[in-house]
């Protein structure tokens, strides 16, 4: 298993004269530790988090592949998979080398997922997997679907654990910088809300450009990230730095 689950892998300080969006970060060694692992030439899957939004979805493929062959992680050709070829799911994930599990709201990407049976399919996979926010805490077995849209922490119909991938024991929460602060349904979204969650569990905490790596069965966090576990939250890793994760 080779499994890196980012917070956000882009970097939008894109030197002068180059021609993208973003680049991927490459701090905390992140290019570097996935370039040992990545085929030349890579046939790369990217699975959507909305299966019908095509123009976002097209835009995704079309950015992480130009940033991995940037990078020198070299596609040869990608395909975004989502609802206009979800048929050819099995076919499409057998025959790539990568896979990037995209980001965006848990649940929608979540049932995506269990609909075309990405679970099964990824049984024996054997390629590199990037997950990217969403796509990155759908990997667990068990997902902890933090609420994120106004009124789901109030809905007694939404569910905050929800089957996953079975990727990783390590569930992560992304873009800590950035949703910190977040006030939702009048509550804070982590004193209130996730510190609730987390008894008898742990979930990591990442900000961008920090991630967590799968290599077979060990665990590592790279870059600056958080521990919550029984109501609690501690910094465990800095910028820069890395760590072995007990979890796995």
């Amino acid at each position: 298993m080779i499994l890196f689950m980012t917070s956000s892998p882009c970097d939008n300080n894109v030197p002068a004269g180059v021609s993208l969006p973003c680049i991927f970060d490459t701090r905390n060694s992140f290019v570097d530790n996935l370039r040992t692992h990545w085929k030349p030439d890579s046939r790369l899957v990217v699975i959507c988090s909305d299966p019908y939004n095509d123009p976002l979805n097209d835009e995704m493929c079309n950015t992480f592949t130009k940033c991995f062959n940037y990078h020198g992680l070299t596609v040869r050709e990608s395909v975004m998979l989502d609802g206009r070829n979800e048929h050819n799911a099995a076919d499409l994930i057998a025959l790539s080398d990568a896979i990037l599990l995209g980001g965006g709201h848990v649940p929608t990407q979540q049932a995506f997922f269990e609909r075309i049976g990405l679970r099964a399919l990824m049984r024996e996979y054997t390629g590199v997997i990037m997950g990217v926010s969403a796509g990155s805490m759908n990997c667990m077995d068990t997902v902890y679907a933090q609420p994120e849209l106004p009124g789901e922490s109030v809905d007694p119909a939404y569910r905050r654990f929800i089957p996953g991938l079975g990727l990783s024991r390590v569930q992560v929460l992304p873009h800590y910088q950035i949703v910190r602060d977040n006030i939702l349904d009048g509550r804070r979204l982590f004193e209130d809300i996730t510190f609730s969650d987390s008894f008898g569990r742990s979930f990591y905490v990442l900000v961008d450009g920090s991630y967590v790596m799968r290599i077979d069965d060990h665990y590592s966090l790279w870059g600056e990230g958080y521990l919550i576990r029984d109501g609690k939250m501690t910094q465990i890793c800095r910028e820069g730095e890395h760590i072995k994760l007990t979890e796995g």
